[in-house]
């Protein structure tokens, strides 16, 4: 997911977005973002403009030309296609792919599995459901492998914390 349509700005179709993208302009490198609309199902917008709007963007999308319009879409999640997304460095990693993955510290103790990430003002946290349910800080301090073949993540993390 790339951010969020959060609600009309303006009379002339406007968009007021959440971009979760670093920094919150490159969502706009992506000519077709997608949403999925309850009743009219999957749906393709194409930014025409945009400009920073306090903490997101505002952007108008091609055909949606006034307030009603933008209302009639909703608070959507925006999206693109898998083939669509830049090729990774080595070391780097899109967190959807590693929803699942097992969680062991340091010491080989299973914490449980990735269940989901959560960006919080201090830094992003990675959300471990086992046992007891882990948050665990995003960083070369906390996370020490991540072993694709095998669907692992090693962390520096006590599991009693």
């Amino acid at each position: 997911m790339l951010g969020r349509i959060t609600g009309p700005f303006g009379v002339r179709g406007w968009l007021k977005v959440m971009s979760f993208t670093d920094p919150l302009e490159q969502i706009l490198d992506y000519p077709i973002w997608r949403v999925d609309q309850p009743r009219a199902g999957r749906r393709e917008l194409r930014p025409l403009e945009s400009r920073r709007h306090g903490k997101g963007l505002v952007v108008r999308f091609e055909g949606i030309d006034d307030r009603d319009a933008a209302i009639a879409l909703g608070r959507l999640d925006l999206w693109v296609e898998r083939r669509d997304l830049p090729a990774l460095k080595k070391g780097e990693y899109y967190r959807a792919d590693l929803v699942g993955f097992e969680v062991v510290n340091l010491q080989g103790q299973p914490l449980g599995r990735v269940d989901h990430f959560l960006d919080l003002p201090a830094n992003a946290v990675m959300v471990v459901a086992g046992l007891r349910e882990h948050w665990l800080p995003l960083g070369p301090d906390q996370v020490f492998r991540v072993d694709l073949e095998h669907g692992r993540i090693t962390v520096d993390w006590d599991p009693g914390f």
